[in-house]
């Protein structure tokens, strides 16, 4: 795998005249490389997103992480000890304006960024947007960290997007963690039955002792062990899919 990556922060015009940044990384060595659209928590495209858009570019991926609260601050990082100042960004976001950052990204991966293939990974909300992210893209492949309203969940800013499975294009792997009480088992078996309805192609793994955030280092959630082996099962999806 390559070592040495280069990065840098690029501006994107999406369809409805907004400016987005994107953080990307790729590796140094001349491509063509994969693409993988990395999509952001709750908290912004911060230290952890930028590391792990890295940590994927290391293993031979254009990797883009797309500011998504662009609208509302597009330099926006949240504090993991206060949700308070995340919610106006988390409830000012729709799909549709959503949908029309996805494609920013991807059009960019595909053209500049000279992706032939793309698959997508996100965690928390990015979790949700991976999905819809493999709803409306001819993506390889999508990966999913416990993605909350994925299924529907009351009083969530977006509408559950179970009612389009039959529309993902790529296999999806899905991370929950079995401690997390905003994701329950309920979201988990809709999910995964809405799933087997649509005939797609899944895997889903539930960490029975993770909590909510267990692969981010920077969260008092966070779980080593689930964290390593969910890496390791990620690069592996993705390798068997995105060719």
């Amino acid at each position: 795998m390559p070592e040495e990556i280069k990065t840098e922060t690029i501006m994107l015009t999406v369809s409805d005249g907004s400016t987005m940044p994107a953080y990307v990384a790729r590796p140094a060595a001349p491509g063509p490389h994969l693409g993988l659209l990395v999509f952001q928590e709750a908290f912004g495209v911060n230290a952890h997103i930028k590391d792990l858009t890295e940590r994927f570019a290391r293993a031979g991926y254009t990797a883009i992480a797309p500011a998504l609260f662009h609208r509302t601050d597009p330099n926006f990082e949240g504090l993991y000890t206060d949700f308070g100042p995340v919610m106006p960004h988390l409830m000012a976001l729709t799909d549709a304006g959503q949908s029309a950052d996805i494609l920013a990204a991807y059009k960019w991966l595909t053209t500049e960024g000279g992706a032939a293939a793309v698959a997508s990974t996100g965690y928390c909300m990015g979790g949700r947007a991976s999905f819809l992210a493999d709803i409306l893209l001819p993506l390889k492949a999508s990966v999913s960290y416990y993605g909350g309203g994925i299924a529907p969940s009351e009083g969530g800013p977006l509408p559950g997007l179970l009612d389009h499975a039959a529309d993902l294009h790529g296999p999806i792997l899905l991370f929950w963690g079995g401690l997390d009480s905003h994701i329950g088992a309920e979201q988990i078996s809709t999910t995964e039955a809405a799933l087997k309805a649509a005939k797609k192609n899944y895997a889903q793994v539930v960490f029975s002792n993770a909590d909510h955030g267990f692969f981010c280092d920077a969260r008092a959630s966070y779980n080593p062990d689930a964290a390593r082996q969910a890496w390791a099962l990620t690069l592996e999806f993705l390798a068997t899919y995105v060719k």
